[in-house]
């Protein structure tokens, strides 16, 4: 697995460190370097991009608002970030963001590696480093393998304990993988999946028929939880008007 990155950070010499610890990392690509968030977001939006090493004390616009930018829109392509500073104060806020880590200035080889580590950790979790928009599949840990699954198959992902079930058309048992729903959600395109429930994702293309506040999947009802009912009835709103 090769994790793309990019590195944000407007002092030099902090640039160019992380870059090279980037590309003494094997399972890390460098994809770009920047001394400006708003190049980087510029870059992330036109770009696939899974992790990024970002200072937060610059100008314009920082590496905390950048983040900010990225959360508020739940862009489907945003990237994991770790975030590099001299300034500990920002540790809060860093987790606030759903940072992945957070390296303090002046940081180590080791302490880099160690914080890498843990982004490769969560991407073998979700089984693939973050997909393309283009891409009609993706890989999902089972067992001890990793499982190739057209997206036009999934019927549903159901929650289950520390596990997700994986219903595809015309499989009669579900794939079992050690992964959250939450994880899924960030996995597949927003455009063909929506969560309508804490414990269901749904194909959009794969519902038979929807009455009241339950979805027909052809293989279940599921019920269309409150919090996730204002989005649901959205989504309906484009064929009934």
């Amino acid at each position: 697995m090769k994790i793309k990155c990019i590195v944000v950070d407007d002092e030099p010499l902090a640039l160019e460190m992380v870059c090279n610890f980037v590309e003494k990392t094997g399972f890390l690509e460098l994809q770009g370097k920047f001394d400006s968030a708003l190049e980087a977001l510029a870059y992330i939006n036109s770009h696939e991009v899974n992790l990024m090493f970002l200072d937060i004390q610059m100008p314009d616009l920082t590496g905390m608002e950048l983040a900010r930018v990225l959360e508020n829109r739940k862009h489907q392509g945003s990237p994991k970030i770790i975030f590099t500073t001299a300034y500990n104060q920002y540790a809060i806020e860093g987790y606030k963001v759903d940072a992945l880590d957070y390296l303090l200035k002046p940081f180590s080889y080791e302490e880099f590696l160690t914080a890498s580590h843990k982004a490769l950790r969560f991407f073998e979790k979700k089984g693939t480093a973050p997909k393309a928009s283009t891409e009609d599949y993706i890989f999902i840990k089972v067992e001890y393998q990793l499982v190739k699954v057209l997206l036009k198959e999934i019927i549903l992902v159901e929650g289950y304990k520390d596990y997700v079930k994986i219903h595809l058309s015309g499989k009669s048992s579900p794939l079992l993988s050690l992964t959250t729903l939450k994880s899924m959600e960030e996995m597949l395109p927003e455009d063909h999946f929506m969560r309508i429930h804490r414990s269901y994702i749904i194909s959009l293309d794969h519902i038979q028929s929807i009455s009241k506040s339950t979805v027909n999947m052809g293989i279940m009802n599921i019920s269309v939880s409150d919090g996730y009912k204002e989005n649901f009835l959205r989504f309906i709103d484009k064929w009934i008007n």
